[in-house]
């Protein structure tokens, strides 16, 4: 049977085209959203000036594009950008799928890494992705939804058999892994795709002048075959290209690519709060530069151009950062460590944020949610007193996390398995909280409250 779109929710609506809806003031803080583009993919669209001057002075010199003639994975043949004699704007939703690659000597020339001793890093898209988002612009609800696909994820591939999701870039570049991704989310359409690499991720944050980072621990690793020396200090510091980087592969945790992908997001959500500041904007040169030399995509500049204005005026409310739900695979005595995809988790997610698929947004009951704390403030008595008001709110399945390192002022309600509507309600229960839906809290809860000292100074 095929999919159908459920009734769109009620959102606030802004004036950025006619017929939208009603005229709303931005916020002056609302541009800083455009940066979520960059901080998730590492793009570089830094601001809707960007995009214009863009439209304006690369139009002769397209975009890299790799897909193969005629493949019609990507709906090519559907604009999703308009305003030849303006700046452009979006006409439609659109889907857009990022992938992030790794590639080694190893993995594109058998003998390159003995003539140079290690397996050293290739300026190619070719090999395993190492991250892949699947991004989507709702300028019908202005809303900006982001998915982080685990690279460990379980897929069947055309011709390959069972493997990771990760494997699809590999064997066949953007066009197979949209196939793949496509398919595990119920045949979602995906619009087109951007690809950039590690040396690109790096270089975008250097000409940015690097991005400040709460780096939750000690975070420190060796690999003489790759010449991958990580070495970060736990606390608050700039980070600059490489060592974000560093911070974005280090898997010495519990969760491993599950970690990798909560540090995504809180170097996006760093990147969101400290850009589009009149020095950033001063940078544009540079970033155009990388821009043409970093990515390969199916995005013409016009393109380009919509997204970046539609970013520019996304507000931090409407920007949802969620995980394909799933799980681990058990003890991984199969030799293969998997993450294993929900079906029903997968389904309830693109009804909520992808606007596709039957199921509507419903009120759970607060007795059913799995409600982990993260104590920021090291002080027992609050979290005593966080578990005593919830249990008088009738929220029973409540249990003590770990610790958020970072010292935090106020209260955060992470939405963990991207559920707003349940995080507002707990936010009016207790009276105190940002609400954000990412995935960045306790990975088994469905909401976590990293606890704040705005708590200690209510009680």
């Amino acid at each position: 049977m095929p999919k159908r779109s459920i009734p769109a929710p009620k959102y606030k609506t802004r004036s950025s085209a006619p017929g939208q809806g009603k005229k709303r003031v931005p916020k002056k803080k609302s541009a800083r959203w455009f940066w979520v583009w960059l901080g998730l993919t590492g793009i570089g669209l830094v601001s809707a000036a960007v995009g214009a001057i863009l439209a304006v002075s690369l139009s002769a010199t397209p975009l890299r594009n790799s897909l193969p003639a005629g493949d019609t994975v990507f709906a090519d043949e559907e604009a999703i950008a308009e305003g030849r004699f303006r700046f452009p704007k979006l006409t439609r939703p659109v889907n857009i799928l990022v992938i992030g690659t790794k590639v080694l000597t190893a993995d594109v020339d058998s003998q390159a890494s003995k003539r140079l001793g290690y397996h050293g890093l290739v300026d190619s898209f070719d090999g395993l992705a190492d991250t892949m988002l699947l991004i989507r612009f709702d300028p019908e609800q202005f809303k900006l939804s982001v998915l982080s696909v685990p690279r460990d994820t379980r897929v069947r591939l055309s011709g390959y058999g069972e493997m990771k999701l990760n494997a699809a870039n590999y064997h066949g570049g953007a066009a197979l892994t949209a196939r793949a991704l496509s398919q595990l989310l119920d045949g979602i359409a995906i619009d087109r795709y951007v690809r950039i690499n590690v040396q690109g991720v790096e270089q975008m944050i250097d000409a940015l002048g690097g991005v400040e980072v709460y780096v939750p621990k000690d975070m420190k690793y060796t690999d003489h075959s790759q010449h991958l020396y990580i070495d970060l200090k736990e606390g608050q510091q700039r980070l600059d290209g490489e060592q974000a980087v560093q911070f974005l592969r280090f898997r010495q945790d519990r969760y491993g690519d599950i970690g990798r992908v909560q540090r995504q997001q809180t170097l996006m959500r760093a990147v969101v709060e400290q850009t589009l500041r009149p020095q950033t904007l001063l940078k544009i040169p540079k970033l155009f530069q990388v821009i043409q030399e970093s990515i390969d995509t199916n995005l013409s500049v016009e393109e380009v151009a919509a997204l970046a204005g539609f970013a520019a005026n996304t507000e931090r409310e409407d920007v949802q950062m969620l995980m394909l739900p799933g799980g681990f695979n058990g003890t991984g005595q199969t030799g293969v460590s998997y993450w294993l995809p929900n079906d029903s988790g997968i389904q309830t997610m693109l009804a909520q944020h992808f606007n596709y698929g039957v199921q509507g947004v419903r009120d759970r009951d607060a007795r059913s949610l799995r409600i982990a704390i993260q104590d920021s403030t090291g002080n027992p008595a609050a979290v005593d007193a966080l578990k005593q008001a919830l249990s008088t709110a009738g929220y029973r399945n409540v249990y003590v996390g770990s610790s958020w390192q970072e010292p935090l002022r106020e209260t955060r309600i992470v939405a963990q398995k991207g559920d707003r509507l349940t995080a507002s309600n707990l936010k009016t229960s207790l009276g105190i909280g940002d609400v954000r839906v990412e995935s960045t809290g306790e990975l088994n809860s469905d909401l976590t409250i990293q606890l704040g000292q705005d708590w200690q100074q209510l009680r």
